[in-house]
């Protein structure tokens, strides 16, 4: 529901928007745009063709124009950075977040990145270092090394004070951090339990041990499954020697979280989450051109197949009409079966432990549905043509795929996977092509052996 309204938001000043650049009025344009968030500024921007979302990037405040670019796609990003100078940039981006700077960084022109690097004080200079050193979708990259730590040899009163003298807290932070003298890792404290103790208690008191730290080399995904898993705001990063390097707050999780939905949405059909929906023709039929050409050289495999049952498919004619459902059926069969495989990868509940329990759940429902299925089909058949036997052969066919669809759904993504492939990329593609490959065999082979004897 919260989704829908969402989407039906973003439709309406998507029409409200393109309205007012079609009349030529500005003034409301940038009184629209400049009620929005960042985020909501950087969707609508890659809502719209590449010359209105120049006008309108050029509307919005340069206050928010970092946190915009933070927020789009790469391609989008690419083409906002093409209209903006050097000054301009070095003033959108030099006041983010050393996590949301990182991010960017890699699209920024060498001049510009000088530029930031010498606006910089020493200190985020080496965490910005820091943070770039290490490989992206990894917990280290995500962090922000702008962290609060106490003492736990300390009283509130003294962190109370040390927070006044501060004067100000970076966002999201909901505990403060507790280490020793080398800096480690000993545990945090909520800030409602500071506020509501009294002055005189030492922190050591307070600190709650039980939140485990994150290791700087983990997983993006795995970060993300940490805090779903545990409901965290914020989570320290720490390196194998347990010292606190920074911590990851919510809103980059929330990030991790949509990036991984659009992958495996638009993995599935070849394309890449990055991409401008409205990208020139010229790249986007080239990026696309790639996976047409992998489907393409499997179609011929499944025609070669098909080709060896010639002289079949010249004397029943009935086959050729019926071969596009045996197919049909196995694909569909096996993309269920191979969308919650790659669903379960992504959240690390498929291992070796469960995995012989897995691939007999997913055969067992390919055999039933295959025999549920032939059945209907073979009825229909036999009554079509006339001809029991077809109906026998087409119902044999579809339950081997089936049940073949059902292996390919947990095998494929499991070896994709084992060979550092993408199985939200690749997987539709080879497991097309092992359905339709021994769909048409099982029927072509059996309708040869059964109805030509």
């Amino acid at each position: 529901m919260a989704e829908t309204i969402r989407h039906d938001k973003t439709a309406r000043q998507l029409r409200l928007l393109s309205d007012a650049l079609d009349s030529g009025r500005l003034g409301p344009v940038r009184r629209l745009v400049n009620t929005l968030s960042p985020a909501e500024i950087g969707n609508l921007l890659e809502s719209l063709p590449p010359a209105k979302r120049s006008v309108v990037w050029g509307l919005v405040d340069p206050e928010d124009d970092g946190e915009v670019l933070v927020h789009v796609g790469e391609d989008v990003r690419e083409s906002l950075i093409a209209d903006m100078d050097q000054d301009e940039l070095v003033a959108a981006v030099e006041d983010l977040d050393i996590d949301d700077l990182a991010d960017l960084v890699e699209d920024l022109p060498d001049t510009v990145i000088d530029e930031i690097l010498k606006s910089m004080d020493r200190d985020n200079r080496e965490r910005l270092e820091q943070v770039l050193s290490y490989d992206e979708d990894t917990a280290g990259r995500l962090m922000n090394p702008d962290v609060v730590t106490v003492r736990a040899d300390t009283t509130v009163d003294v962190v109370l004070r040390y927070l006044r003298l501060r004067g100000e807290l970076p966002e999201h932070t909901d505990h403060l951090y507790v280490v020793s003298r080398r800096h480690q890792y000993l545990g945090r404290i909520a800030l409602q339990s500071l506020l509501t103790c009294d002055a005189s208690t030492p922190i050591n008191q307070l600190v709650d041990d039980e939140q485990p730290a994150i290791g700087v080399e983990e997983s993006a995904d795995e970060v993300a499954r940490m805090f779903s898993d545990h409901d965290w705001i914020s989570a320290p990063v720490v390196d194998d020697n347990n010292v606190l390097l920074g911590r990851i707050t919510i809103d980059d999780v929330v990030d991790i979280i949509r990036y991984q939905a659009e992958h495996q949405a638009l993995g599935a059909a070849g394309l890449d989450e990055e991409e401008d929906l409205f990208s020139p023709v010229p790249r986007a039929a080239r990026r696309r051109a790639i996976w047409l050409g992998i489907n393409l050289a499997t179609a011929f495999l499944a025609s070669w197949v098909i080709g060896r049952f010639e002289g079949t498919l010249q004397q029943i004619v009935a086959l050729a009409v019926l071969m596009p459902i045996v197919a049909s059926m196995g694909g569909v069969a096996g993309t269920q079966t191979l969308t919650l495989m790659v669903r379960g990868l992504a959240l690390g509940q498929v291992a070796r432990g469960n995995l012989r329990a897995l691939l007999g759940k997913e055969v067992l429902v390919g055999l039933l549905n295959g025999v549920v299925w032939a059945v209907v089909v073979g009825v229909i058949a036999g009554l079509w043509f006339r001809d029991h036997a077809l109906g026998l052969v087409i119902g044999a066919a579809m339950t081997i795929n089936l049940v073949a669809a059902a292996l390919a759904g947990v095998l494929v993504p499991l070896t994709l996977k084992r060979m550092n492939v993408d199985p939200a990329l690749a997987g539709g593609v080879v497991l097309t092509t092992v359905t339709d490959v021994v769909g048409f065999l099982s029927f072509l082979g059996l309708a040869t052996l059964i109805l030509l004897r």
